[in-house]
């Protein structure tokens, strides 16, 4: 298909040195870099039969502030129309049939690899932005069964995080279906080229839980991730050699200090019992280790009522690990005290945790942002829309947290993408800032990540539109799952100084 490029320019908006260098910028020191957006975007629907898509779903699907342009990179159509290229389809899911999620960059920032979040035969792709191609790596046979134990032999479900690794691999692992592994693939730079086979391994050193977030510490020597679960906790792996993560180490659950001891109950969501206020403040690092449940067993997702559940899950309830809602994506950063901070969406909560490293085995839980406590666009033109279902995060090169949102608001307003402005760095936003929202019919958003190579530009996953499904739409019309790049680099930024607007600094009570 062509590819389009365009630029958002708003009319009424003073441009005279409005946009500035990078350098010292407001976006380096943490502060406000765009003008926010006032609302979420109207969503683009069609009807009828063989349908095609939308032209905003193929021109440019997202609404942002002025000066950032957007890109498509490719696309369902655009590599179903290419012999040469190859991308996941699972027959029967309608818009489902490919889900294109958590994407990760390679370390020279040419190449994206694209995981399926499909019930089954769940697979990667891995794009080559140089030569706008596309190539499966590996995917499923189709032969699991949601929600029970049958057919994963040979077959993957839900595969949603992807993770570049530290030594060159790539992490991938199962959410919702199938049996709540995590996927090492060895060779994915030269993996299908020149007929070279996939090489891959389970790591069952990790524990099996839903999986959305995975990410390495600085240090590269532990990988935090967590259990995607209405009652899910945060979790890391400190390897017992980070060279080799097959060889396993030593799993730890967070466990806030004061919750077991004010009546919590890991065994209930949440927001069950009297859980939801006692989740916050000085943490511990728990060992998961010596209990009845075997955190390594493979299962499905669901309650620990079912002898079923993979084990991670259960063993965490029972050294009184604290749970959380729905915790999704998470970022590790590093806050302006020096100490590390991970992140991480908790999209029951409508919130972002942050949870800040003491080096000791210590921790201590905060909320970076909450829909209901912080204020949106503070010192300028509010928004109407709200924080609705926290799902992905991403993070730039100066440390800002883009926060992504899971369904959209309703059948007729898309979902959005908004920045925490944390301006002091340390761990609790200033303000909640609406940056873009999406037209597509029936997506979502994810796997939102900047280009390690070029700072200034990221890209999205547009994830199961209704174009994808080919019963509703005209094959060759219809756009389907997509990857879309933006540019910063000449974003019209707001003329301010801290010393004009001093609330701007103030924390939200």
């Amino acid at each position: 298909m062509n590819k389009f490029t365009y630029t958002a320019i708003a009319s009424g908006i003073l441009l005279a040195g409005a946009q500035m260098a990078m350098a010292g910028s407001p976006r380096e020191k943490g502060e406000i870099f765009f003008y926010p957006l006032t609302q979420s975007a109207a969503v683009a629907t069609v009807t009828g039969e063989d349908r095609e898509s939308h032209y905003n779903e193929v021109h440019h699907p997202w609404q942002t502030p002025p000066g950032i342009s957007q890109e498509n990179l490719t696309s369902m159509k655009e590599i179903e129309a290419d012999i040469e290229q190859s991308v996941v389809r699972v027959p029967g899911l309608g818009s489902g049939a490919s889900m294109w999620d958590m994407v990760a960059f390679d370390p020279s920032g040419k190449f994206i690899f694209i995981p399926h979040e499909t019930a089954s035969g769940a697979g990667v792709t891995r794009y080559s932005i140089e030569d706008d191609t596309a190539t499966i790596l590996f995917s499923g046979d189709g032969n699991g069964v949601r929600g029970t134990t049958s057919g994963w032999s040979s077959d993957w479900g839900s595969f949603d995080p992807a993770t570049f690794t530290p030594n060159g691999t790539l992490l991938l692992a199962e959410e919702w279906s199938g049996q709540g592994r995590v996927i090492e693939v060895l060779n994915p730079m030269t993996a299908g080229i020149a007929g070279e086979a996939t090489a891959k391994r389970e790591l069952d050193g990790i524990p099996n839980v839903s999986h959305e977030g995975l990410r390495f510490s600085h240090d590269g020597t532990s990988l935090y991730f967590v259990d995607e679960w209405n009652s899910g906790s945060l979790y890391k792996i400190v390897f017992n050699n980070p060279s080799d993560y097959s060889l396993g180490g030593d799993v730890y659950v967070l466990s806030v200090d004061n919750f077991l001891a004010d009546g919590g109950n890991p065994d209930l969501n949440w927001n069950a019992g009297g859980n939801k206020d006692i989740r916050t403040g000085a943490a511990s690092w728990v060992p998961l280790s010596g209990t009845t449940a075997d955190p390594f067993k493979n299962g499905v997702s669901d309650s620990c009522d079912n002898p079923n559940t993979f084990g991670g899950r259960c063993a965490t309830d029972e050294i009184g690990g604290t749970p959380f809602g729905r915790p999704e994506d998470m970022e590790v950063g590093t806050l302006a005290s020096g100490e590390t901070v991970i992140y991480f969406a908790a999209t029951s909560e409508a919130s972002v945790y942050s949870v800040i490293e003491n080096g000791d085995g210590t921790a201590e839980v905060k909320v970076l942002v909450s829909d209901a406590n912080i204020p949106k666009n503070l010192d300028f033109p509010g928004t109407t829309a709200v924080l609705n279902s926290p799902d992905n995060l991403a993070q730039d090169a100066y440390g800002n947290i883009f926060i992504i949102e899971d369904q959209p608001n309703g059948g007729d307003r898309g979902g959005d993408i908004w920045v925490a402005r944390d301006a002091d760095r340390d761990g609790v936003a200033e303000s909640l800032d609406h940056f873009l929202s999406h037209v597509v019919d029936g997506a979502e958003a994810t796997g939102m990540i900047f280009n390690p190579a070029k700072p200034d530009e990221f890209v999205v996953s547009i994830q199961h539109p209704d174009s994808t499904d080919l019963d509703l739409y005209d094959e060759d019309e219809a756009m389907g799952d997509a990857l879309w790049k933006f540019d910063l680099s000449d974003v019209f930024v707001p003329p301010y100084s801290r010393a004009a607007t001093p609330a701007r600094f103030k924390k939200a009570k």
